[in-house]
């Protein structure tokens, strides 16, 4: 591990300064990501920007039509959280699926969807409910808010405060795992609201997608056997170690269906 400088700002604008005048500066929220880069020396940035004092970006709040996450929130303690597990309990078991006890008390909502890992869980909640991520200088939907491996339009210098869901009426999640790391191979979650479904998909491609030909036969029909014909294009999908991709489109249908189930029960 090379060297690198250290801060620990108290307030969100100095972060932001701190990470604008600092070249190859890197920010630090759980570091269940980059603190392993580092350590296997993969990534090498000059200064890391620790985000744990700023408390300001911890809790939940009840918005009434909305839940909101601060960005510094423990995926243990959404999952614990009486408020999402009424509100929304997809995402509060979405958030108990994450890695092991360790993962899930030291890593961050916020830190998970900043990083955008192709195979990272809340990336699908987060599309699945068609969440508004706030940042320190704007609001960004979802839907324009992940843009490939790895890759999210934050800009430099912006930093996710909080996640903003809206409360669906019915939600669930359901994923295929990898043993080890506990990462998604296959993850989906779908989200019923008033006017209409969204499915969202983890852990089958390079970032986490919709599939419209779901969302539109379970608007029709909310249940598993709406969409147990639906057959997914394994065209752009990821092959590798653990899985080659008609498996892992295979898998999208299968987790799909059990998501409703999910939602249902």
């Amino acid at each position: 591990m090379k060297p690198f400088a250290y801060h620990q700002p108290g307030q969100i604008p100095d972060a932001a300064k701190l990470l604008t005048s600092i070249e190859d500066s890197k920010l630090v929220a759980g570091g269940m990501t980059l603190i392993p880069t580092i350590k296997q020396r993969l990534a090498s940035p000059v200064a890391l920007v620790d985000l744990s004092k700023l408390g300001s970006l911890k809790g939940i709040t009840d918005d009434g039509a909305t839940i909101t996450i601060g960005a510094m929130t423990p995926h243990a303690v959404v999952a614990a959280s009486r408020l999402v597990q009424t509100k929304i309990p997809g995402l509060a078991a979405l958030a108990s699926m994450i890695g092991d006890p360790a993962v899930r008390n030291r890593g961050t909502i916020g830190g998970s969807v900043a990083n955008n890992d192709p195979a990272a869980d809340y990336p699908a909640g987060v599309l699945g409910l068609g969440a508004t991520i706030v940042s320190s200088t704007r609001d960004i939907a979802a839907d324009k808010f992940f843009l490939g491996l790895f890759e999210t339009a934050l800009e430099v210098g912006e930093i996710i405060t909080a996640i903003r869901f809206p409360v669906p009426l019915k939600a669930g999640y359901s994923k295929f795992k990898a043993p080890a790391s506990r990462y998604a191979l296959v993850g989906v979650f779908v989200a019923k609201f008033a006017d209409g479904v969204r499915v969202a998909v983890t852990g089958a491609g390079p970032g986490v997608f919709r599939v419209p030909p779901m969302e539109v036969a379970l608007s029709e029909n909310f249940d598993p056997s709406a969409i147990a014909a639906i057959k997914i294009d394994n065209d752009g999908l990821t092959s590798d170690i653990h899985a080659e991709a008609d498996y892992r489109a295979h898998l999208v249908t299968v987790m799909a269906k059990r998501a409703v189930d999910a939602a249902l029960s």
